[in-house]
Formats: C-alpha cells, sequence, structure tokens
C-alpha cells in the first residue's frame, strides 16, 4: 500500500497478486480504502480473474464506491511492475469531485465518447478538471472517442488515459465500470479538483531512414507506402527476421518495437502501434487512422531513448501542477515500451517512483493512451502518459 494526504484530498494505492479473484481484489481495494470517503476507484487488473468476482470484492470494500478501470498487458505500483494481479486507486476527501459514465462504443466511437464527457457537465463546479478515459484498444480507431470526447467539452477540460490490454493476446478486452464487466466499451471518470493536475506525454522513439508516403489507407489500415505494399515496404527498409516475415505472431512482436511515425505541426511526431500484418492483403494493421497522404517514418529506439521520454514526461506533468507536492503519479505506459526496455522495466517505475518523490504511482501497459491538452487529436500510440494529482 501506498498512500498520500492534503487537508482534503487523499490518494492511495492498493495491490494484490493473489491468484483467486476474490481474494485479490479484496486485498487491493482494501490496501487502497485508507480512509471512508472515497470519491472514485479506478482499477487496473489481468484479463485472466474471473472479472464479476473482483468486482464483487471490491464493491463490498468500498461499500459500493463510484469505479472504473479496465484489463492491461500488465500492472504498475509504486513498487513496481507486475503482471496478473489488480492494482487499485482511490481518490478521496471534499477536495474531488467525480462523475463516472460508460457507453457502448463499437462501431459507434465518437459517440461513446461524446456520450462519457458529457459526465463533465454534472460535476459540482472546482477550478480544475480533467476526464479520465479507458476504452478498447481493438474495437476501432481510437482518435475518434477523441474527437467525440472534444466535440462536448472543447479545449477547455484535458483528456487522459489508455486503451485496456490483454496481454498481447490481441483478441479481447475488458472495461469495468461500477459491478459491470463490459467489452467494446468506453468508460470514464470526470474528475474536479481544488488542486491542478497535471499530464507529461513522451515516446521516446526515433525516425529510422527516410520518410514514406501513405499513398493507399482504409481507416486504420495502411495498404500502400510509397506505392508499394504497406508490408513489402516495411520489410524491405527493416532488417525484419525471417520468422516474422511469414508468422503473423512473430511479425506482431516485432512491429511492436517499430513503429510508424506521423509528422505533426510544431515539430511533434504521432505514433502508431501497429497491431498486426495481413500477410494476404500485404498491409499493416494499426490501432487508429494513419490518413492517406500522410508522411510517415518507421521509427525504433532503445532503453536510453524511452527512460529519457520517461524522465521528460513526468517533468512536464509535475510542471503541469504549479509547484505542488503530488498526492499521485497515474501513468499510462504503451506495452510496445516495455518490449523494449526488457528488464528495464523495473528501472523505468523506479525512476517515476524517484520523481514522484514519495508520492504514490499506480498505472497500467496499455495498447494505445489518450492525453490531450490542446488541439482536437489526443490518441497515441507506444507513448507514456503521466497524470500528476496535486
Amino acid at each position: 500500500m501506498s498512500r498520500n494526504f492534503s487537508d482534503d484530498r487523499w490518494l492511495a494505492v492498493g495491490r494484490s497478486n493473489a491468484p483467486h479473484a476474490a481474494t485479490a481484489g479484496a486485498e487491493a481495494a482494501r490496501a487502497a480504502l485508507v480512509r471512508d470517503d472515497a470519491r472514485l476507484l479506478i482499477v487496473f487488473c489481468s484479463h485472466r480473474y474471473d472479472l464479476p468476482s473482483l468486482l464483487a470484492a471490491i464493491g463490498a470494500e468500498s461499500g459500493g464506491a463510484p469505479l472504473i478501470g479496465c484489463s492491461t498487458a500488465g500492472e504498475i505500483a509504486t513498487g513496481g511492475p507486475g503482471d496478473a494481479g489488480v492494482v487499485a486507486v482511490a481518490l478521496g476527501g471534499p477536495g474531488f469531485t467525480v462523475r463516472t459514465a460508460a457507453a457502448a462504443g463499437l462501431g459507434r466511437l465518437r459517440e461513446a465518447g461524446a456520450e462519457v464527457a458529457a459526465a463533465v457537465a454534472e460535476l459540482e463546479p472546482r477550478e480544475h478538471q480533467a476526464l479520465l478515459l479507458l476504452s478498447d484498444g481493438l474495437a476501432g480507431d481510437q482518435q475518434e472517442i477523441v474527437r467525440g470526447a472534444h466535440a462536448v467539452l472543447g479545449g477547455g477540460v484535458p483528456l487522459v488515459g489508455g486503451c485496456a490490454g490483454d496481454d498481447l493476446e490481441m483478441r479481447r478486452t475488458f472495461q469495468l465500470h461500477d459491478g459491470q464487466v463490459l467489452e467494446g466499451a468506453v468508460v470514464g471518470a470526470a474528475i474536479g479538483s481544488d488542486a491542478p493536475l497535471g499530464i507529461g506525454v513522451r515516446h521516446g522513439w526515433r525516425r529510422i531512414g527516410e520518410p514514406l508516403l501513405v499513398t493507399r489507407s482504409e481507416g486504420t489500415e495502411v495498404l500502400e507506402l510509397d506505392g508499394r505494399p504497406a508490408l513489402d515496404a516495411y520489410f524491405d527498409r527493416l532488417e525484419v527476421p525471417a520468422e516474422a516475415r511469414g508468422n503473423a505472431d512473430a511479425f506482431t512482436r516485432y512491429a511492436l518495437t517499430h513503429p510508424i511515425g506521423m509528422a505533426r505541426g510544431r515539430g511533434e511526431e504521432q505514433i502508431r502501434f501497429i497491431g498486426g500484418g495481413d500477410f494476404e492483403r500485404r498491409s499493416l494493421q494499426c490501432i487508429a487512422e494513419v490518413p492517406e497522404g500522410a508522411t510517415a517514418w518507421l521509427m525504433e529506439g532503445d532503453e536510453d531513448s524511452v527512460l529519457d521520454a520517461t524522465d521528460a514526461a513526468c517533468g512536464d506533468a509535475l510542471g503541469g501542477i504549479d509547484g505542488a507536492d503530488p498526492l499521485g503519479l497515474l501513468v499510462f505506459d504503451c506495452i510496445a515500451r516495455r518490449g523494449v526496455l526488457g528488464e528495464g522495466i523495473s528501472t523505468e517505475v523506479e525512476r517515476i517512483s524517484a520523481q514522484a518523490e514519495g508520492a504514490p504511482v499506480a498505472g497500467f501497459y496499455t495498447y494505445g493512451e489518450i492525453a490531450r491538452t490542446r488541439g482536437v487529436s489526443g490518441f497515441h500510440n507506444q507513448t507514456l502518459v503521466v497524470l500528476a494529482v496535486a
């Protein structure tokens, strides 16, 4: 357990790796619920648990406090990274106001983003606000969720969050809302606070070689790069191992550490996670839209570049709380960054905890990240997003 308090706000984190769902849920919730005025529970857990039993046990401990959460590709807490467990975060005290919502997302992601964003209108007035979103990254173009939320909120309320995982099986992810286990959904918590909320977002990838033009694409599927079948262009540009050139699972593992980057304004790049390749259509399957006509690069990273991005994202988030002491940090870390770090994932969490200066840390390994502080775009891949709560 780790916790932090101010006069009227508190944040605490509990964790369990117990194999039985009810035991794990009760242990994690009990450790996080250090006071009886919890405003919100956020749960990150393995998809292998009996999720209804997990939620029932958490609800029994919390007395039915509002809850959102999702399945993961690994969990993060102050003590380090983990797998096959559950992490529970509790926010409490009169200095927070919270409203939660859930919406079906399959085939209607923009509408789902708008419906969940409407929860912000129900908040009691607070100087600082953010909308925390958790979604099914396998359900379609996640940028649509951001567009829907932005249409409701405009530029005044930042968005932050991530896409649920299933330990890289890439088959089914789950979203949690109160006692419900959902699929293909968007869940969210509108958070109002008397103190600042800061967001940092960095990726740590570098361009490989010359740019490529996306000459044909359909939504999240890249069909052609520089007028050639996208998969063939990808193979020719990189030294892709023989196994990955003919085996879909092996290709997905390789592509995890070699994403697509697209040029944006202000010298920024937007990273796109390649979730697989279609060996018949010779195309690349991405998690979010890669627009036709975009200028793109293939990307790579190493431990140093990824950890430098970790430090920068934490610094940006902490800089956003105007010198206040953080109550805690919530982190949404792409599973691809974990693939680059390998055993270095423990070092990454240690560095996040060091920047938190004793405040609790919690989060999960994602299939995509949400961070919108300006503009309409705000969906990221293979990136670290950090929310600092003061």
